[in-house]
């Protein structure tokens, strides 16, 4: 007999509902999120199980990895696709959701999520890390701006060099006018200074980790293509086998417009910012550095330069933003390096 399951995952329990073929249900059941528990469930009511689904979420991408560990054939599902096909329902239960989601695994109308490898992951926790604590810095520096223009103090431009420390220069002179100033600048110094190290650091380990990375060297051949960015587009992606053509990224990546189609009504709206924001955001930063910084001539910055001249410079560099996730696929599927003689054909 064919045996359907359906998880609804909470942080603490999980509800387990089991279905036959024919739809009927076979048993129910309520455990804690410990895989070993959900695992001595399903292999006591419904042994060797066609398919086990569950939604993205919190605890989905662990969960998946170890229930896969014990051998079930797990499936993580797509949560807003998911939550359209339960939402019919007039009453709403954990039961209810797991009763669902194994209707769901019976049909096969659902769309699988991609869970990425760990090292993927591991990656990805060290860039999260350092674009947390630049985050920081800004809002300590902006902060700083805001308080001292209360006491008519504007604070200069800052550069980069020895861990921007012309604002802790510029923030101690502002600190011998007014005491309560002095003690913000006995506080907020060694923080911004210990920010700013952080920060350094976790550049250089990012550096360290492209540096040994052969994909990672590729993609930083392309103009405007920096380790975190290739690192980024590496570990988000995971594998490149997921796409079947290159240009499948874009819209993946949500930087492709939003259409909406219906009898005589057809309008492209803007980008569907769908997919991962960190990503589409450095992407977009590398687009930016492309059109303004990069110097040495490639057709690809040249059509750049062209559509800017025509759209502007934010629509140019979305659009440069789509071109340079393509050509970075390319370059990931095919094994070569970026030519900056050689038309790009995204």
């Amino acid at each position: 007999m064919s045996h359907y399951v359906g998880l609804d995952v909470s942080v603490k329990s999980v509800s387990i509902c089991v279905l036959d073929a024919g739809g009927a249900v076979l048993a129910r059941g309520e455990t804690t999120s410990d895989p070993d528990e959900i695992a001595a469930f399903i292999a006591e009511r419904a042994p060797g199980p066609e398919r086990v689904v569950h939604e993205s979420g919190i605890l989905a991408i662990w969960l998946t990895r170890e229930l896969e560990k014990r051998g079930l054939p797990i499936i993580c599902i797509d949560a807003r696709l998911a939550h359209k096909a339960l939402s019919g329902r007039i009453n709403k239960s954990d039961p209810g959701d797991a009763e669902g989601l194994a209707h769901l695994a019976r049909t096969g109308w659902f769309t699988p999520v991609h869970i990425r490898s760990e090292a993927s992951e591991r990656v990805r926790v060290l860039i999260g890390t350092r674009e947390r604590l630049i985050r920081m810095r800004k809002d300590l520096e902006a902060h700083v701006r805001g308080v001292l223009k209360i006491f008519g103090i504007c604070m200069g431009a800052v550069r980069r060099t020895d861990m921007r420390r012309g604002f802790r220069d510029q923030l101690a002179e502002a600190g011998e006018i007014d005491l309560a100033i002095s003690v913000m600048v006995d506080m907020f110094n060694p923080i911004h200074k210990a920010l700013c190290a952080a920060t350094e650091a976790m550049d250089d380990e990012l550096k360290i980790i492209a540096r040994e990375s052969g994909l990672a060297r590729r993609l930083m051949t392309v103009p405007g293509v920096g380790p975190v960015v290739a690192l980024s587009f590496i570990a988000t992606l995971d594998d490149a086998g997921r796409f079947k053509r290159s240009r499948d990224v874009g819209a993946f990546l949500g930087l492709t417009p939003r259409r909406h189609q219906s009898g005589d009504m057809d309008w492209s709206g803007r980008i569907s910012k769908c997919g991962d924001r960190d990503l589409r955001r450095l992407l977009y930063s590398a687009a930016t550095t492309l059109i303004t910084q990069v110097r040495k001539p490639s057709p690809l910055r040249t059509w750049a330069i062209r559509l800017k001249e025509r759209k502007g410079f934010k629509k140019t560099a979305v659009a440069t933003a789509r071109k340079l996730a393509v050509v970075m696929m390319c370059i990931w599927r095919d094994g070569t390096i970026f030519e900056p003689n050689k038309e790009a054909s995204a």
